[in-house]
């Protein structure tokens, strides 16, 4: 492991009263303030137990330079575990007296510690990285050929009968070698007799061969669903792009894979452990998982092999079965807890040009973006979550969208108030000062892009520097007293926390552009947005986030800090090791 040339860091952290006979200091952090009768907004903490009168570490990580997030000590230079939760920080000295014989002692070699990453927005679905047809890089910026993915689907079809879906998944359409879109007569050369349909990895667009149309009775003549749309070409053919709500149609035609009980389950299953295994890998402890299958988070977590804490975002009829066993947000325990409900869609993508904007977008004839629900079946569904005791989540990227979900909760809260309710905005990628504004009275959570700014800094040139100045916009946030938090949205974006650091520090692409460069934050303002407020998200600011005293003992070992390395470079810091309660996850041990 490599050392710095920085100097020491400076100070002294404070340790448990008592614990060090003479050195008496306080406690690391004031009281955290009042207890709730909901575990997840800030139950109180359970005391140390203490072992002959003195209290012994279960682990001590030294030579450090802890980034605490802890405001009444920033920094420090070792820190001490105990069953799990964080003990006591200070000096190396200090905190080598917490410990005896049996207990573990990590040497940091003056590397940076900061608090485990919480990523606020995140469709965990590993089944897709095991199982699916790949036709774009998951995780880091890659550009491949048109040729590569009809090959791969090709390979696909021939193990497959006609009339069987064709799928491939994480294409990005400006991470093309061939420099134009994907099209229908591309898709035709994998197959004729196979419904081939090619996913855009933001979720909101798809591209269909012919046989794929064919099946699904969409002519050049069908006209555009509410909510999405049928693309054309120059001369009014359908060029195999389809958007947002128009897409529903094609689940109701083609074979598809008919998988035994047990084979789905253990799908689901290794999914959710291979997955958990790549959160570690890049320091994050925490996710907000976006639906899926419960019970195999469960059974991951009881076999081991769940390596993260999961805030469980329900959707569809869980909601429902929610509110009728009077299952309100924080039911739960520290590793699986219910969270908000999933993402509520309002409108459409920003990487995919479909979300819902005031103004029309640039050189697009008119165009604004889709909404994709009503004012009246929003509010509708605002209200009956809210009463029910459920954090509010709705996905809305535009300004339209934004206003529209506002407008209910503002709406919901005049009927039923609700203090400290802490709504979710998904994304809520293009703000305005009004829309600040009631985000604030709200209190409410913008969970927006990190890894975009670096990711997919090739979309922004189709909405033009006026409205990049106003999205993803966490300086306005932060400088209004907003709780703005990290969502990468994977499999939109990627969940690098440390590639997202860097764009929210830069604004600077992958391709050199910057963007929105009114909206970049410090360092240390970026790491706060990736750790505590992802803690105040989910009510749980008061047991993680921070590396505090009484706090759960996740935290992430990075071989630079941020602050010294060039910071177009942030994203190449190497993670490592992360620790969740105080366990090493990654590299994994055992």
């Amino acid at each position: 492991m490599s050392k710095y040339t920085r100097k020491d860091f400076l100070g002294l952290g404070a340790l448990v009263a008592g614990s060090l006979g003479a050195k008496k200091l306080s406690a690391l952090e004031a009281p955290m303030g009042s207890a709730s009768s909901n575990p997840a907004r800030g139950a109180p903490l359970p005391p140390m137990r203490q072992r002959g009168g003195g209290v012994v570490a279960d682990t001590i990580v030294v030579n450090a330079r802890v980034l605490t997030q802890n405001p009444a000590q920033p920094s420090a230079e070792a820190f001490a575990i105990r069953e799990g939760r964080f003990l006591a920080f200070g000096t190396n000295a200090d905190i080598r007296n917490l410990a005896n014989a049996s207990t573990k002692v990590i040497d940091a070699a003056r590397m940076a510690v900061v608090p485990g990453f919480i990523d606020t927005h995140n469709h965990a679905r590993g089944t897709v990285l095991l199982y699916e047809v790949l036709v774009g890089n998951p995780f880091e910026v890659e550009f491949v050929s048109i040729q590569s993915i009809i090959d791969k689907l090709k390979a696909k079809a021939r193990t497959l009968p006609p009339d069987s879906w064709v799928e491939g998944q994480f294409h990005d359409d400006t991470k093309l070698k061939d420099k134009r879109p994907l099209n229908v007569k591309d898709l035709d050369q994998v197959s004729t007799e196979h419904p081939v349909v090619v996913r855009h990895r933001g979720g909101h667009t798809s591209f269909y061969n012919s046989r794929a149309l064919a099946l699904a009775n969409v002519t050049k003549d069908t006209p555009n669903p509410p909510g999405g749309t049928f693309d054309r070409d120059a001369n009014g053919e359908l060029n195999g792009r389809v958007t947002d709500r128009a897409t529903a149609v094609f689940g109701r035609v083609g074979l598809r894979p008919r998988l035994s009980p047990a084979e789905q389950e253990k799908r689901e299953r290794d999914g959710i452990a291979h997955i958990s295994k790549e959160f570690a890998r890049y320091g994050l402890t925490s996710v907000h998982h976006e639906g899926g299958d419960l019970a195999a988070i469960q059974d991951v977590r009881a076999r081991g092999d769940l390596l993260h804490r999961v805030s469980y975002e329900a959707q569809g009829g869980m909601v429902d079965t929610m509110i009728a066993n009077g299952i309100k947000t924080g039911f739960g325990d520290e590793w699986i807890k219910f969270g908000a409900t999933s993402e509520h869609t309002v409108d459409g993508s920003f990487s995919e040009r479909t979300m819902a904007l005031s103004t029309p977008y640039p050189g697009q004839n008119g165009y604004k973006g889709n909404v994709t629900e009503t004012q009246d079946v929003l509010d509708a569904w605002v209200e009956k979550v809210h009463r029910a005791g459920i954090q509010l989540n709705i996905h809305a990227n535009g300004d339209v969208a934004i206003d529209s979900y506002l407008t209910a909760v503002e709406r919901a809260q005049k009927v039923y108030p609700v203090p400290n309710a802490r709504p979710k905005i998904t994304h809520c990628t293009l703000i305005n000062d009004d829309l600040i504004r009631r985000i604030k009275a709200l209190d409410a959570i913008p969970s927006c892009f990190t890894t975009y700014a670096y990711y997919n800094t090739d979309k922004f040139p189709f909405y033009g520097e006026d409205l990049m100045k106003r999205s993803m916009a966490f300086r306005s946030m932060l400088d209004a007293g907003i709780h703005a938090a990290a969502g990468s949205d994977f499999s939109p974006g990627p969940f690098a926390p440390l590639m997202g650091i860097q764009g929210m520090v830069t604004r600077k692409g992958w391709d050199g552009t910057t963007w929105g460069l009114n909206q970049r934050v410090s360092v240390d303002e970026a790491i706060r947005i990736n750790t505590l407020n992802g803690a105040y998200a989910s009510f749980e600011e008061k047991i993680k986030g921070s590396i505090t005293a009484g706090k759960l003992a996740d935290f992430v070992i990075l071989e630079k800090d941020p602050h010294e390395v060039d910071p177009d470079t942030i994203k190449d810091i190497k993670v490592v090791r992360t620790v969740a309660g105080g366990r090493t996850t990654y590299p994994r041990e055992g």
